[in-house]
Parts: structure tokens; sequence; C-alpha cells
């Protein structure tokens, strides 16, 4: 059983793959997305399941999943992640995971989550899936408020359109046909409005808030 584990904290990577390699899996560590893609697109590399990292500063867990998927459609991703995961479920789901757990679970909690995947079934811990009616009424309430006190021109909302896409600021500005500069004073604001700081956040934020189309 061949997993591929995404992490741009070695440490963190390396431990999982202790862990893992003493089930007798067969693991590979990687700390780059674009090398991933490169990896998987040139060496044709094969993994019965992918271990992504949420937060990293090239390329998020959920862009890389989605451009993996692309390759591979019968792919098998887990994100895997520090931070809090409420707010990341439809994002996870859209972008074609299995589901996410933790980095404080367990060993026996990390095996469970990868068997429960290579079996076709999703991987969500119980405190959200007792949460997420909660949730989604909470957010359909707050949506009015927000679209009428919170707004994205067209430039703004387009150049997230193409971020939520997985597209870098180089590729935004060529499709757009606007200079690479603009396409970041742009986010820069976007950043402003919606009180964020990396473009991972302001998708999340922007979906919450329901304010792009695509997003919802």
């Amino acid at each position: 059983m061949r997993i591929l584990i995404v992490d741009d904290h070695p440490a963190v990577g390396e431990g999982t793959k202790a862990m893992l390699q003493e089930e007798q899996f067969d693991v590979d560590v990687m700390v780059s997305a674009g090398d991933v893609l490169r990896l998987i697109k040139e060496e044709n590399e094969c993994y019965d399941l992918f271990l992504f990292d949420l937060y990293m500063p090239e390329m998020n867990g959920l862009e890389l999943t989605k451009h993996i998927r692309r390759q591979l459609p019968d792919a098998i991703v887990l994100i895997y992640t520090g931070f809090d995961i409420h707010d990341h479920f439809n994002m996870v789901v859209e972008a074609g995971a299995s589901g996410f757990l933790s980095k404080t679970a367990s060993k026996a909690q990390l095996l469970r989550a990868i068997y429960c995947a290579l079996d076709e079934e999703a991987v969500l811990p119980l405190s959200l899936f007792r949460q997420l009616r909660k949730r989604s009424t909470d957010v359909s309430l707050q949506r009015a408020e927000n679209e009428e006190s919170l707004q994205l021109n067209g430039k703004e909302r387009s150049i997230l359109e193409h971020v939520y896409k997985g597209q870098t600021n180089r590729e935004i500005a060529l499709e757009l046909h606007m200079s690479q500069r603009t396409v970041e004073h742009h986010l820069t604001k976007v950043f402003q409005k919606l009180s964020v700081r990396s473009r991972t956040e302001a998708m999340l934020r922007a979906k919450e808030l329901g304010l792009l189309n695509i997003l919802s």
C-alpha cells in the first residue's frame, strides 16, 4: 500500500511516515506541492492514498487536491491539518477529498481514517458531524446581512474566482490581461475587506459569506 504525505513541515511528515511504516505501508514524504504535481505528471508515480497538509505556502492542500484529481480522477485524498477544521468542510468536499482529520489524531485514529478512505467512506470528526446542520442554518441566516455589508467589485470577484480554481497570480494576470502587480493589488484589497491574510483564508471567508457564485 503506497501513501504520499505532503507537508511543508518535514518533522511532521517524517513523524507520520514513521507511524505508518510500522504498519508496513510504503510511504513517501514531500514538502513541495509543485514537486508533487511534476512527480505525478512526468514520472507517472502511483499512490493508493494521498495525505495533504491543509496550509502550505506554495499551494494549499485543497488546491493540490483539485490538481491531483484532475490528473487522477480516482485519487483518494485526505486532508491532514493542525488547524480548526470545521469551517473547511464544504471546501474539502468540493475539492474532491474523502475527508480530513486532525494532526493531533492518535495512530489508531489515523489508521482507521486511512482504511475508511480506501473503502470509499467519508472521513470526518464526530464533533463536525453534529454541527453541520446547525452551521448550515447559521450561515443561511447570516448571508443576507453579510452581502449587504460586505461587497467585492467585479475585478475582485473575478480574481478570487480564479484563485479558487488554483491559478497563480501570474496565470490570473495573463488570463485577465492585467499585470501581476495589479492582481496582487486587488488581492490585497480583498484580504483587507475580508479581514484575512492568505488566499486560502480569502476563499474560505468568501464561501462562508456567500460572496461568489462559483463558491455557492
